[in-house]
């Protein structure tokens, strides 16, 4: 492996961001008028402000006139370690000239990432299967969770995200458009403070929320649930963590109904909230596990792990796929891997996590239209609403502060009346202080415009 610049992704923050023209710019236009005749489907990152990148370093994104934003969204928290991580790019690049595909034969890059990744999954959590994109390693685990219980059913959560394929997308939020929901799949209320369906408050409910799922297993379903399925922080929910001592009475619950938990760690994984794996912070070792965004730092790599106590039950269950455990994939996940264990990222998530909440809690204090913030390591949200008694949603304030800071050099990313904030892993502290500068001029600018100050 070469030797890079440590500093690599370091910038001059006397010049970053750097905005040339008002964004999005001519040829940003142009590019979106060219792709609009083709595709369509867009996230609301992209139809509310449709820039059009160039290139990314580190943790800044050019656009193709020239604009340079501070990078908030990671991608969509994938790329951890930073756009362009040279020895991560280094790595692709090599096992992409040697071999790119031989179907689900092992090689060395393959065995290798097996090997180190078992080193670092919690528990006995020793058995891989490889994919390349996160509703795939969503819907593998639920195959894996029939064949070892053999039974159908799964309970998930309201606001849960776990993919856009039939079975994943049936445990997440549904539309006409996606319906009708799988046969099987339930949903319950998430450990959802800020807005609780039982209008109960926390610690004096107990956790009620999750004593709620022992009836949901007869009530709803018909007692033939092979697990419950969670995310351990929702992300497109809006950045919701739940209480403390939440996912480990989800633990135990399972143990005592001989349920499987199945965590969907897609989005948490690889450092993200501060620890390898968000489970990790109560100690909680899943049945099941999946992993993806940055575990391949941008590389389409997706994995699904689960216990040793199920594997011999795996039999008739493929793990075979086109591109699941090619060499460049497998060579990006194991150099994240590499990257994560050496260059000492996991200490600096906490402190960088730690100094973006803050900052974020004096906005809720500050601001009328800031009703709740929270995260957890480099996983941050921020929601917006009318009125800080009703929290009622308001999306058109949340619309407007995503603009006005993306105007003003911050890339990010909205979800209904929520704003989501995933910066790259590295990223220096000064580096989110200015960021958040900006992030506060539009949230007072939008609260003037509104007439709330």
């Amino acid at each position: 492996m070469s030797e890079f610049d440590k500093d690599w992704f370091k910038i001059d923050l006397s010049k970053v961001p750097d905005i040339k023209i008002k964004p999005p710019g001519p040829k940003s236009k142009a590019i979106e008028k060219r792709a609009a005749k083709y595709m369509q489907g867009y996230s609301s990152q992209v139809r509310l402000f449709q820039v059009a990148f160039k290139s990314g370093k580190g943790v800044t994104l050019t656009d193709v006139d020239g604009n340079t934003y501070i990078d908030l969204s990671s991608g969509i928290y994938i790329t951890n370690w930073g756009h362009c991580h040279p020895r991560i790019t280094e790595m692709v690049v090599k096992h992409t000239r040697t071999l790119q595909n031989c179907h689900d034969f092992n090689t060395e890059i393959k065995t290798s990432l097996l090997e180190e990744l078992v080193k670092i999954t919690p528990g006995d959590l020793n058995n891989v299967q490889l994919w390349c994109e996160g509703s795939k390693c969503v819907e593998a685990g639920l195959n894996v969770a029939r064949a070892a219980t053999g039974k159908y059913e799964f309970i998930s959560f309201y606001n849960d995200m776990h993919g856009k394929t039939l079975g994943a997308q049936s445990l997440t939020t549904m539309t006409k458009i996606s319906g009708p929901r799988a046969a099987g799949s339930f949903r319950v209320p998430y450990g959802n403070c800020y807005h609780c369906s039982f209008n109960l408050k926390h610690p004096e409910c107990d956790l009620h929320c999750v004593e709620f799922i022992r009836e949901a297993v007869t009530e709803l379903a018909t007692n033939e649930v092979a697990s419950i399925v969670v995310e351990p922080v929702q992300g497109w929910g809006g950045t919701v963590v739940p209480p403390d001592g939440w996912l480990s009475r989800l633990r135990k619950l399972c143990d005592e109904l001989g349920v499987l938990l199945f965590v969907d760690e897609v989005l948490t994984c690889m450092g993200r909230t501060g620890k390898i794996f968000c489970v990790d912070h109560e100690k909680v070792v899943p049945d099941i596990l999946t992993l993806g965004k940055g575990f391949g730092n941008g590389y389409p790599v997706t994995a699904t792990v689960y216990s040793d106590k199920i594997k011999d039950k795996m039999e008739g269950v493929s793990s075979a796929s086109s591109y699941g455990g090619n060499p460049a994939a497998c060579a990006a996940a194991l150099a994240c891997i590499e990257v994560m264990q050496e260059e000492g990222t996991l200490d600096h998530i906490g402190r960088l996590g730690d100094f973006m909440l803050e900052r974020l809690k004096m906005f809720e204090k500050k601001y009328t239209i800031v009703g709740n913030v929270r995260g957890m390591g480099a996983l941050l949200g921020m929601e917006l609403v009318k009125d800080p008694d009703t929290r009622a949603p308001n999306i058109e304030a949340c619309r407007m502060v995503y603009k006005k800071a993306f105007e003003r050099g911050v890339s990010w990313v909205p979800a209904s009346q929520n704003l989501r904030l995933s910066p790259p892993l590295i990223m220096p502290l000064e580096v989110a202080g200015k960021a958040l500068d900006i992030i506060e001029e539009a949230i007072a600018e939008t609260e003037q415009e509104l007439g709330y100050s």
